[in-house]
């Protein structure tokens, strides 16, 4: 077990965890500490907390100080600093007629280098564009292209469900999701209802998957053959939600499919035909 803090940087950003230093570090505080990209001004998404080692990525940079009025501050101004970069960024841009789309604009808390995050079709030669960019600013400049996805949760907006993004509200990292979910949770297949504003799938579908997954196992599929307290069937519609299951069995076929509940539905085991288990009898002799 380690004592450790975690620390976030951006709002609904993916947490890193610092070794505390034997200070006492509140939540919702500001620390400076050293990472990746230099010296940064950080969040603190929850305090001094013990976590077992396997979880923790080590050696652990150590928190340099917790940060004063005067960092908050200067947070401040760097903010407004950054609205005029951005604007300036545009410009130049323009004058490049360049095919990229500026999203984000970031100073480091170092005010060493500037990094502004971008969107394109494909892939851009902003090469002059930096050049331009470093002799007006006289700094080091950094231009990342990023996702839709990114470029969402940077942005953020109201989803088609009427609520903030997930990804800009609380979402550290992106959640895998996949076609396979929505099929296995009964949703339309169209593309415009199971996509957010991004124009990938759902981060929502990956929230109840498990539930899904357990259900699905309790639940007969359709087409498997059951036993019911009627007499033995097969089933042709299952809602895994409600756990009521239509069977159409076999003494009365021509009739409507009969309603019942998984719980008093048992499954049928095919048997292996005799030549084949004998064969496979076979198979398992020793030579």
């Amino acid at each position: 077990m380690a004592t450790v803090i975690a620390v976030r940087f951006k709002n609904a950003g993916k947490l890193y965890y610092f070794d505390p230093d034997g200070l006492d570090i509140e939540t919702g505080s500001f620390v400076i500490v050293e990472t990746a990209r230099g010296v940064e001004c950080g969040e603190v998404a929850f305090g001094n907390r013990e976590i077992e080692d396997e979880k923790i990525m080590h050696p652990l940079k150590k928190v340099m100080r917790a940060a004063t009025d005067e960092d908050l501050k200067k947070i401040e101004d760097t903010r407004r600093r950054e609205k005029e970069a951005f604007r300036i960024c545009l410009n130049k841009i323009a004058q490049h007629k360049l095919e990229m789309k500026l999203i984000d604009c970031e100073y480091t808390f170092d005010n060493n280098k500037i990094i502004f995050s971008f969107t394109a079709d494909g892939r851009v030669d902003f090469r002059e564009l930096v050049k331009d960019l470093a002799g007006v600013f006289r700094t080091r400049i950094e231009l990342r292209q990023i996702g839709v996805r990114d470029e969402a949760k940077m942005l953020g907006g109201i989803g088609v469900c009427g609520r903030p993004f997930c990804c800009s509200s609380f979402l550290g990292e992106f959640q895998p999701v996949s076609i396979k979910m929505a099929k296995e949770q009964g949703l339309s297949l169209n593309p415009t209802k199971i996509s957010g504003i991004c124009g990938r799938l759902m981060c929502c579908l990956k929230y109840e998957q498990e539930a899904y997954e357990d259900l699905l196992r309790k639940t007969p599929r359709v087409g498997a053959s059951v036993i019911s307290p009627d007499g033995k069937g097969v089933v042709e519609e299952a809602n895994l939600l409600t756990g009521i299951v239509k069977v159409r069995l076999d003494e009365f076929a021509d009739t409507a499919p009969r309603s019942y509940h998984r719980k008093k539905l048992k499954p049928v085991k095919e048997r292996q035909p005799k030549q084949e288990k004998q064969a496979d009898k076979t198979d398992e002799q020793p030579e």
